[in-house]
């Protein structure tokens, strides 16, 4: 089966190179230049993976981020950006982004990505026997790939999600932040990225009582993280 993907970007340079590329790896190519374009695109072609440019005419990338992670789209948004400046990007991680790019880019460290974030989209990691996970007022659904606090469900991000599960799939034990990017990030993605701690921080904020006095989610300084049941 061919997957989609949506370029979202008003360039039309990149957009031409982007979409060669991942048309001869056997995609199926749709792009568009802004957010007004994309809705109707997203309704009418059914991509399974957005690529958004964050400097857009109109309404910007962050903005639209926003817009569809406030609604129930969680469609996997890999973000491109073309400043220099780590706050851009984790803005956009912030606001909903599972996972961003800078320009310029290889193609094929984006291809790694997409197919990445596809693959963990649309094929749930190993369940447990009940296909949950459960700790304190909380479940992990893992095959519905949702977390449920009594019973009620709480949004959850693709980059928040495997987070999460790679982190309560491995209970008090230590993992390295590079551990943690292997299991819950794109190919080639930096060991001490931020975008793992602002993660932690959004995830924090979801399942702690006290998101500054954490319970389940610890940080093991200098060296990572630890999830406690």
């Amino acid at each position: 089966m061919k997957h989609s993907i949506l370029i979202v970007d008003d360039d039309p340079r990149l957009t031409e190179l982007v979409s060669r590329y991942f048309t001869e790896q056997g995609f199926i190519v749709h792009s568009v230049a802004n957010g007004r374009e994309m809705d109707s695109a997203i309704t009418e072609k059914k991509p399974d993976c957005i690529i958004l440019d964050l400097m857009l005419p109109g309404e910007d990338g962050l903005a639209i981020v926003r817009r569809l992670r406030s609604g129930e789209n969680r469609l996997p948004i890999i973000m491109l950006t073309a400043r220099g400046d780590d706050n851009d990007r984790v803005l956009g991680l912030d606001n909903g982004a599972d996972d961003y790019l800078p320009k310029p880019f290889n193609p094929r460290e984006l291809l790694a990505r997409v197919n990445a974030l596809i693959r963990r989209n649309l094929s749930p990691e190993n369940s447990s026997k009940d296909g949950n996970i459960q700790f304190g007022e909380f479940s992990l659904n893992l095959d519905r790939r949702m977390l449920f606090r009594n019973n009620s469900p709480i949004e959850l991000t693709n980059g928040e999600y495997t987070l999460l599960y790679a982190l309560a799939s491995h209970p008090n034990r230590p993992m390295a932040r590079e551990q943690l990017m292997a299991l819950s990030s794109s190919e080639k993605s930096e060991a001490y990225d931020r975008s793992i701690d602002v993660r932690i921080s959004r995830l924090r904020r979801l399942i702690e009582i006290s998101p500054g006095k954490p319970h389940h989610i610890q940080t093991v300084w200098g060296y990572g993280y630890v999830f406690v049941p």
